[in-house]
């Protein structure tokens, strides 16, 4: 999107050098890697960045007001609520499309939201990556209110451990070796120290948890959370010491109500130029005439299961749960990013967290998904180049 870096880059692409670079990665993470990274980042000129990030605050206005809590409590299951919720969320992770405006302009439009980690730890090491094998400018960086990559993992760590020893932090999640996102939980063990550990592995004393390590076991203090309840549901069998919901004594990084309370749920709070129009299917009496512009998504189904690009009004009046379902206006995904046989759509995701005792969330990076398919996705991308996911180069500010 930034034509003197696009260039630069793919007269520097070789489909060689690509493989190189993959090479690379899985010796220095040896089987990590279990989703396709895309050949290129995207380069993000100034002016969709600064729609981006006044679009991020626009979001974070409505989360900041005094009544939020109380207009998200019905976006939390009763039999998922978590004790001892704090006041605001931890993390904020915005998905916007990359569209064009009526004038012609790149703009953002926001397409999902959610109030937990992402892949905080892989989407800072990837630029560096990407540097290696390819001539970057240092016009452009991945990182937005923080200077590099040093002070980035300087700050997260301090925000993940806040003050207490490693190993009595842990990343908590489900099966943490099958997730396709398990390179993030090995390099943030390795740049923070923060050990994956399986639910299925802690163990609950009174109100104290545990885990094993190294025939020890080491008391939990502080868990950053990335397990999600719809996971754990899918298994039943499992007999678990700890299932989130009991009330313990540890500090939550990322509590797990905000995964709920920042979600499709809060579409339709929501206003302004970067965000389309979001309805509870179950507040509207009449439907849009225009249907066709319109896309049903599930409230509490996660990954974009259960989304539906075409529906009729006879199949929206037939739904039994219609509580359960969200009505939004379908965006339209401008292909920008120049690949060497077309263009390539684009959606950017903003990475914020929110330490306890700081005033406004910081937004720290991005994330970027390019896509030839009707969706962003896996299965909308099988058997294609030139998709996955990859980080954003943003234009850096003139300096004054």
């Amino acid at each position: 999107m930034i034509p003197e870096h696009r260039h630069k880059f793919n007269a520097a692409f070789s489909p060689a050098t690509y493989q190189a670079m993959l090479a690379d990665i899985d010796q220095q993470l040896p089987g990590q890697l279990d989703f396709r990274v895309a050949e290129t980042p995207v380069f993000v000129p100034t002016g969709l960045r600064d729609k981006l990030i006044a679009a991020g605050k626009s979001i974070i206005s409505v989360i900041e007001r005094p009544d939020f809590k109380e207009l998200t409590e019905g976006a939390i299951p009763p039999h998922q609520r978590v004790p001892n919720e704090d006041d605001r969320p931890e993390f904020l992770t915005f998905d916007f499309a990359v569209c064009r405006d009526t004038n012609g302009e790149l703009e953002p439009q926001l397409i999902e939201m959610q109030g937990f980690p992402s892949l905080y730890a892989f989407q800072s090491w990837l630029p560096g990556v990407f540097r290696q094998y390819y001539p970057i400018s240092d016009a452009v960086s991945p990182f937005i209110e923080v200077a590099d990559f040093e002070s980035y993992q300087e700050q997260m760590r301090q925000f993940i451990l806040a003050g207490e020893p490693a190993e009595q932090v842990i990343l908590l999640e489900l099966f943490p070796d099958k997730q396709k996102t398990r390179i993030d939980f090995f390099l943030s063990n390795k740049l923070w120290g923060v050990k994956a550990v399986c639910i299925t592995q802690v163990q609950r004393i009174g109100r104290e948890l545990f885990y094993e390590n190294n025939g020890e076991l080491i008391k939990i203090k502080r868990i950053y959370n990335r397990v999600i309840f719809d996971e754990l549901a899918r298994h039943p069998e499992l007999d678990l010491s700890f299932n989130l919901t009991q009330d313990v004594d540890v500090t939550w990084v990322g509590h797990p109500n905000w995964f709920f309370r920042i979600s499709k749920y809060t579409l339709p709070l929501l206003q302004g130029p970067f965000v389309p129009p979001s309805h509870f299917l179950s507040a509207l009496t009449t439907y849009p005439d225009d249907l066709h512009n319109y896309v049903l998504k599930p409230l509490f189904s996660f990954a974009g299961a259960g989304v539906r690009l075409h529906v009729t009004a006879d199949e929206l009046a037939s739904l039994p749960d219609k509580q359960n379902y969200l009505l939004q206006r379908k965006v339209v995904y401008e292909p920008v990013v120049q690949s060497p046989d077309g263009l390539v759509k684009s959606e950017i995701r903003l990475l914020y967290i929110w330490p306890k005792g700081v005033a406004r969330p910081q937004l720290l990076t991005g994330l970027c998904r390019l896509s030839r398919g009707e969706m962003i996705g896996v299965d909308f991308n099988k058997d294609k180049d030139w998709v996955g996911g990859t980080t954003p180069f943003f234009e850096r500010k003139a300096a004054s």
